[in-house]
């Protein structure tokens, strides 16, 4: 059956919409071309976009053109106004966009670990505010929060935790008080920077991949033919919790410790610099096992190990309590929980912790390629941006040792961003799905 005259009008409209967002302003020639309607079809279509107020005249195509047929059009981006939300245990970050993406004002703030939940609630909402006022936005349309732990898939709710801050339940619910014109919604972190990376960055050509997520701590998210994939109980990716050796003991349902996490958090990459002498500049900005990667990296793209002993060995695992390096644990495949193996090549004690680092990392990889085959795993997070291509290529070179299933692992391009620009991604989104509705529906 055809469809009727109005419903081929909305898919019309959505569709030259979608075509605005993806690649711009776009005179109606181009809109015909990329479309494929006739000229009167679209040249209706843009006179109903326009009256609607979703989209106006932006300008001309070529400096020499002029007349109707030269006119370039593009969505109205002040329609709505969006905010995007980085919630991480130790502060907020925080940007304000226009309906197109384009971010007006971005801050942040720290908030301790021993600041109450009222207070702590208190000051991210003010900051959200603040930025919001200072960006020009009289009002936000709609909000997009990334924070860490897991999301009721019944209810979209930020599940009760207590291993995560309890300011960042409460949080929710007051900006949806404070902010009751707002659509307020929450996703997970990890989900938010494969999304990201996805869009923007080192996914984009992946309709199935892996995003492992190392920063703070750890965690994963899946991608498969195009969909985020988040479980019965919206707990897909909490690979912290996986067993793995090189541990004093299991993770229990409330603490991590002993799985995955205890061996690539950045607390543990921390202690397994200090093995290996490795230390960051003074003054850096990012996370201290991030600095630590990244100097690793500089340290062995220069040739050299610098003032680094190159035969420190480690004895165990460092922040894990593990077992040793000849321990069972080390019959893996990969290695040894220390990465002896490394040590006295010669980049030294950079090269022997990436090395070390990726037997750890290719562990948790390993998990996930035997599970889902997803023959693309991204490093993301701040510490997988830091290390570059010389950390994942380690991994890679693992994975071909540990597993039969054809695998590439790439690092992160946008790093601890990419859950900011992921909240903004599904804000976006969520915003233009009530604004592009069908304008006779």
């Amino acid at each position: 059956m055809p469809a009727s005259p109005s419903t081929a009008r909305a898919i019309n409209d959505r569709l030259a919409l979608r075509l605005l967002q993806q690649q711009g302003p776009l005179t109606a020639a181009q809109l015909k071309q990329h479309t494929g309607l006739s000229r009167p079809t679209v040249a209706d279509l843009v006179d109903r976009l326009a009256a609607s107020g979703l989209i106006q005249v932006v300008g001309e195509a070529g400096e020499q053109r002029r007349g109707p047929n030269a006119k370039l059009y593009g969505i109205v981006a002040d329609r709505a106004h969006l905010a995007a939300l980085d919630v991480r245990t130790e502060g907020v970050s925080v940007l304000v966009s226009d309906l197109v993406g384009r971010v007006l004002g971005e801050a942040s703030v720290p908030i301790g670990g021993d600041t109450g939940t009222g207070h702590a609630v208190e000051q991210a909402v003010a900051l959200v505010e603040r930025v919001a006022k200072e960006a020009g936005a009289d009002r936000l349309h709609t909000v997009g929060i990334g924070a860490p732990g897991l999301i009721d898939p019944a209810t979209g709710e930020l599940r009760d935790s207590g291993g995560l801050p309890a300011w960042h339940r409460r949080l929710v619910a007051v900006l949806q008080e404070r902010l009751p014109a707002a659509r307020v919604t929450v996703e997970n972190e990890t989900n938010l920077a494969a999304l990201a990376e996805q869009r923007d960055g080192a996914a984009r050509d992946r309709d199935t991949f892996v995003l492992l997520w190392l920063g703070f701590g750890t965690g994963a998210a899946v991608v498969l033919d195009g969909h985020l994939r988040r479980g019965a109980s919206g707990g897909t990716g909490e690979i912290g919790f996986l067993p793995v050796p090189w541990t004093r003991g299991l993770p229990s349902a409330t603490d991590c410790a002993g799985g995955f996490h205890s061996l690539a958090s950045s607390a543990a990459i921390t202690e397994l610099a200090g093995r290996h002498g490795v230390t960051a500049p003074p003054g850096t900005e990012e996370p201290l096992g991030a600095g630590l990667v990244r100097a690793a990296v500089q340290a062995v793209s220069a040739g050299g190990a610098g003032a680094w002993d190159a035969g420190v060995v480690p004895v165990g695992v460092a922040g894990a309590g593990g077992a040793g390096v000849g321990s069972a644990g080390g019959a893996a495949g990969v290695g040894s929980a220390g990465g002896a193996a490394g040590a006295g090549s010669a980049e030294g004690g950079a090269g022997a912790f990436l090395d070390a680092l990726a037997d750890r990392v290719a562990l948790g990889v390993a998990s996930v390629v035997a599970v889902l085959d997803p023959g693309c795993v991204v490093l993301g997070g701040e510490v997988g941006h830091a290390g570059g291509e010389e950390l994942a290529g380690r991994v890679e070179e693992r994975i071909r040792r540990m597993a039969p299933l054809p695998t590439e692992v790439r690092a992160g391009v946008l790093g601890g961003a990419a859950v900011l620009r992921g909240a903004l991604l599904t804000a976006r989104e969520a915003a233009q799905e009530v604004l592009f509705a069908p304008l006779d529906r």
